[in-house]
This record gives C-alpha cells, structure tokens and sequence, in this order.
C-alpha cells in the first residue's frame, strides 16, 4: 500500500467528513426516535427504549462480522455498499405503519452504520502518515465527537421546528452527499497472500477477534462502562439536583474541550507515546465522575464536563490509535471492530447494571462506583500494558502472518 506523506490530504478529509455524517444522523436519530415512537405509535417508554436499543445491537452484529471480511471484499466496495445500504435503511423511516416495522427498520439502520463506520475506521489508517499516527486519528476523532455534540442538539432542535418526514428528507440527503464522497475518495486496498486470504474466510475466532488488542478492547468496555453513567442518568440526578440549565450546556462543555485538546493529544502520543496520553484519562474520567458525586453548584458539574471530556472523550480516540499501533496491517479491520464492539458493549451493558444498583444506591452514590471503575482502569492498564508499552511494535514491523 502507499502510504500517504502529508496528513491533511484529500482522501484524509473526504474519509473524516463521511465519518461525521454518518455519526451525526445516528446521535440525530437516537435522541428523536424514542419520542417519535411514543408520540406517533403510542409505544410505552420500554418499547421506545427498545427501539433507541435495537439499533446498538445491528451494529455490534456488522462490526463484527464485517471486522473480518472489509479486507476480504475491498475497502471502498465495503464503504460504497455499507453507505448505500445507510441510504436504503433511512429511506425506510417514511414508512413506519407499526412498532414491529420500526424495530426492523432501526435494527437494519444499527447494521447499515456499523458497516459504514467500520469501513471508514480502517480506511482512515492508510490515509495519515505513519509518524502522525496519534495527530491524525485525534483528529479524524473529532468528527465523531463534534456529531456527538451536534447530532443530539441538532435533533431536539428540528423536533419543535418540522416534523420527522422533514428531518428523514434531511438525513437522506445527507447520505446522499456522503455517496460522492465515497465516489471521490481513494482507497488503498489491502494485498493479501493466499495464505491470509484462506484464513479470513474461516469461521475462526481471531477472525472476529484480534487478540493483539484485548487489553485496550477490555479497558475500553470499562470505560465505555463508566461514562455510560453521564449518558443515562445525568439529565435525571440534574433534576435531583435543581441543575437542570446547567446540565444542557454539560456536553458542549465537553465537545468544546474535546476539541481543544485532541491536536496536542494526538502530538504527544506519536511524540512521547501512549502512556503520556492513556494514564491521564483514566485520572481525568475519575476526577470528573467523583465531581459529580458532590456537584450542588452549576460551576462544579460543569468542572466535571471538562474532566469527563479530558478522560473517555482522549481515551476514545487513542485507544483507536493503539489498535493501528498494535496490528498488521491486515488485520486492522479486525482490532478496530474487536475494540469499538467492546466500546459499545461498555455504554449498551452499563446503563441496565448501573440501573440495577440505582436501586439500592443514590445517584451520587452510583457516579463513586463509577469513577471507581475508571480508577480500576489504570490500574489494569498499568498492569497488562502500560509496563511494556514501550516494546509494541508499529504495524511496519509486525508479523505478516496471520
């Protein structure tokens, strides 16, 4: 393959912009879609729950399945089919008759994107240079973190302004531009030998696993699992805590530091490496989720956004660096899919056992237990990884077996 030597090149950009437009409709739709279930179907919260759910699962099951077989099929077929497949599925929301179609329509909708953002996670590797690795992957991260901010605020937005065959129109057309994209992005496809070729056609384990990266995979389950306390229960224990105006501006806090912060992160990790970046999060997503046990005023809860977005939102995006760091180039596919699958394992896993707890333990109580886990984080990391990181090998110098 041939390895691009400046990183803000074409193919860098059309891929990063693809990614943002894929992620901004899916955290667009995710914060409309269980209102619009209630509203127009009459679905009781758990049924609307489940349709904002069902989704999670149709991605998990193409990111895995597509981990192994991206590289089998081509990377820009696999990215040309996966976003027309995105158009097709959002097409479908014009016509929603009943619930059992909508779950249908967001479970193939939930695989559609988890074919997509596989594909642009493993193509964006070949597209920044190796000694800009770290730089480059913070900053095609911030494509998913500003959609994270934006989708959300964007949908609510749209919800009091049109209706959702409005926002549907929208989205399409949206799709419709990341198409061009597609068309005008180059590839560079993975040379594979007979030998790996034949193994990656196997219904093995390391085919949907790679196991070069289950440290960072398991500490990125955890800490998906410990932010999944902001996700869920912010907006309820803000009321608890008469800081409901304060807590609307928590995640533009949080993007905003995000995107400060992701350029001279990326920086330091091809320059200093990973443990400079990683052992900071771990600190930074504690300190922001033990803030929150003992916020009362707007200024700390506000505080514990930057903290919050220092820690899970840096960890995110370096954890991906890692996995490029760690893996051949064959098998890149693989590691990203085995890591953003445990990620979102971590956030689909941690509401309903945080909830569970909910019951016997306050919310201050809940976001110690989950700051806890954060710290636990370091201390694995330390122990599995941290001590020898500077032994892992770049990709240039991996195995290219299998």
């Amino acid at each position: 393959m041939k390895e691009q030597q400046t990183l803000w090149n074409k193919d860098f950009l059309l891929d990063t912009g693809i990614n943002f437009v894929v992620y901004l409709i899916y955290y667009l739709l995710m914060v409309i879609i269980a209102v619009v279930a209630k509203d127009q179907l009459n679905a009781s919260l758990s049924e609307a729950g489940l349709a904002s759910g069902i989704f999670i699962v149709g991605t998990l099951l193409a990111r895995l399945q597509w981990g192994k077989s991206i590289e089998l099929y081509g990377r820009k077929k696999s990215l040309y089919g996966g976003i027309l497949f995105y158009l097709v599925t959002t097409l479908m929301y014009f016509y929603i008759p009943n619930l059992a179609f909508m779950y249908g329509v967001r479970f193939l909708n939930g695989m559609a994107y988890g074919i997509v953002s596989t594909a642009t996670n493993t193509i964006i590797a070949s597209c920044i240079p190796v000694q800009k690795r770290g730089e480059g992957i913070n900053y095609y991260g911030l494509s998913t973190s500003l959609a994270a901010a934006i989708g959300p605020f964007l949908g609510m937005v749209l919800m009091l302004l049109v209706n959702f065959t409005d926002i549907i129109i929208m989205c399409a057309i949206l799709v419709v531009l990341c198409v061009g994209g597609c068309i005008l992005l180059h590839v560079d496809e993975m040379e594979l030998t007979n030998e790996q070729r034949q193994h990656m056609k196997d219904y093995a384990l390391d085919n949907y696993v790679e196991k070069r990266v289950w440290v960072i995979s398991a500490i990125g389950f955890l800490m998906g699992f410990s932010y999944s306390s902001v996700l869920t229960f912010l907006a309820a224990y803000a009321r608890e805590i008469h800081l409901v105006q304060a807590s609307t501006f928590f995640f533009v806090v949080y993007a905003v530091v995000i995107t400060l912060t992701r350029p001279v992160t990326g920086i330091i990790f091809d320059r200093k490496g990973e443990n400079y970046v990683l052992y900071p999060c771990y600190i930074c997503l504690a300190v922001g989720l033990y803030l929150l046990s003992i916020t009362s005023t707007a200024f700390v809860l506000l505080l514990a956004g930057v903290f919050v977005g220092l820690g899970y939102g840096t960890f995110m995006s370096n954890g991906q660096a890692v996995c490029i760091k760690l893996t051949p180039p064959h098998r890149v596919s693989v590691a990203l899919s085995t890591y953003f699958v445990a990620l979102d394992l971590g956030i689909g896993v941690g509401p309903y056992v945080l909830g569970c707890l909910q019951t016997v333990l306050s919310f201050a109580d809940l976001y110690v237990v989950a700051g806890t886990i954060a710290v636990i984080c370091f201390v694995l990391y330390y122990a599995l990884y941290g001590r020898k990181a500077w032994k892992m090998g770049q990709p240039v110098i991996c195995s290219k077996g299998n």
